[in-house]
């Protein structure tokens, strides 16, 4: 086992060893002599205004709200797909997941429904950051196969502490509420069992994390992926809803108080995360990203956009997106780039002065300094498609097609951010461009699998 395990870590850094070299030097840590540290913080099921900062009314989210005023807000950050799963394996690659068949179901329902995983293979943001001297940890919800056979420690990340399925109680960590419902939290590559609410829990990893690192003396990345706020919809006072909880996907559940509830959990949680940064001297020197997977649920704000996870309208797609980096990114910044989940592997790695695996080339941009206002915002054209209804959207500057079943429409988002004003006659030939487009570029991706027997549930 810990031969093919060194195999596999090989085959992820030989290709970024050979390009080292040729790469220009990383933004160093200043004074240090290393390249950045990176937190990446990523809400699940967080809509895109369910942060005050970006105009929720009926709670505050004061952590995050400080942190885009001492670094970036963006305004079109964008996910890759209306579901978590997929968005997930886009990030990690930095490819459209529609090329992975792990990337196709919508989202993976579990090992016996979806038997799928990342190829073992497959170059990843950990993996080609371990191969450049970092340190790499995953502590949060994984969602991209099972361990030990597929789990985080075989495609990059040296430690691994969370869920590796799409939901869990948060209390009893549980991914399903029947006799026998398996344990869904993991530390490393074993089950195992935990008293907390599991916002906390991670949190309070996310530390220690940050602790061993910074004692180690080497850059890391720190991958922080929070259930919250995915439903079962419970706060950290809701520990009796477990007993009445008999389907994790109980959608008639929940409430706004509770939404908000568990929200501001996740908000204060981030806040004892940046201050042991700030306690190890390290916050400067760390870019810290937050985002989440997709847009919003059912109790989520997503003004002025509509739609909401599931979706390829804005509200499904569009998403929160704050980056802070007190070395190279002043305070109080607002950009209206356009910035996708794949985008990240290039532009962090061009931060850490890592490359990227040429056998497996991001579809991704490396926007880092557009970031850093080296650079000006940047037109960008993207594609996405969602079984669900048969949808599809392309994006190109501020135009976007979008293809619900039989209805087509075209949208000047820049002018029409609600998708109100179908201009597909009035603009035949760029709705006709767009729609061809987007043909051009399914037609390079894996087509869909036969439907699954079973419904899959919301990701």
């Amino acid at each position: 086992m810990a031969e093919e395990t060194s195999r596999r870590r090989f085959l992820q850094g030989a290709g970024a060893a050979a390009a080292l070299s040729a790469l220009p030097g990383p933004v160093l840590a200043q004074g240090r002599g290393r390249p950045p540290n990176i937190l990446f913080i990523m809400a699940d099921d967080l809509g895109y205004a369910d942060l005050s900062v970006y105009g929720r009314r009926d709670y505050r989210t004061l952590v995050l709200d400080r942190l885009a005023a001492d670094g970036l807000l963006m305004t079109q950050g964008y996910s890759n797909s209306a579901v978590c799963s997929p968005t997930r394996v886009a990030l990690i690659t930095g490819r459209y997941h529609q090329r992975l068949a792990v990337g196709m179901p919508e989202p993976i329902r579990g090992p016996e429904l979806d038997p799928v995983s990342l190829p073992a293979e497959q170059a990843t943001l950990p993996g080609l950051l371990r191969a450049a001297g970092y340190r790499t940890a995953l502590v949060g919800k994984w969602h991209m196969g099972w361990p030990p056979e597929h789990g985080p420690l075989r495609h990059g990340y040296d430690s691994f502490f969370g869920v590796a399925s799409g939901a869990v109680d948060h209390f009893t960590h549980r991914e399903q509420r029947t006799i026998g419902g398996r344990i869904g939290l993991f530390d490393g590559e074993s089950a195992v069992d935990r008293d907390g609410y599991v916002t906390d829990l991670l949190a309070a990893r996310a530390v220690d994390e940050i602790r061993t690192a910074t004692a180690a003396r080497r850059p890391f990345m720190l991958s922080l992926h929070f259930t919250a706020p995915h439903w079962p919809w419970q706060g950290p006072g809701d520990s009796a809803s477990s007993a009445s909880i008999t389907n994790l996907n109980h959608l008639d559940g929940g409430s706004l108080e509770t939404f908000g509830e568990m929200v501001r959990s996740m908000d204060e949680a981030i806040g004892r995360v940046l201050a042991e940064l700030e306690r190890q001297d390290a916050a400067r020197d760390t870019i810290v990203v937050f985002t989440s997977d997709n847009g919003g649920e059912r109790f989520s704000d997503t003004w002025p956009l509509r739609g909401q996870k599931g979706d390829l309208l804005e509200g499904g797609i569009r998403v929160p997106l704050i980056v802070r980096w007190p070395a190279a990114i002043g305070a109080g910044q607002r950009s209206d780039q356009v910035m996708v989940s794949m985008d990240w592997l290039p532009t962090l790695l061009a931060a850490a002065g890592a490359p990227t695996n040429p056998a497996y080339p991001p579809d991704g941009e490396n926007l880092l300094d557009v970031l850093r206002g080296a650079a000006p915002v940047r037109p960008r054209k993207l594609f996405w498609r969602f079984r669900a209804r048969d949808q599809a959207a392309a994006r190109d500057g501020d135009w976007k097609y979008l293809r619900i079943g039989e209805q087509e429409q075209l949208y000047d988002l820049a002018r029409d951010p609600r998708e109100r004003a179908n201009l597909k006659d009035r603009e035949a030939a760029v709705f006709a461009r767009l729609k061809a487009d987007w043909a051009a570029w399914n037609a390079q991706m894996l087509p869909y699998p036969p439907m699954p027997a079973a419904p899959a549930p919301a990701g």
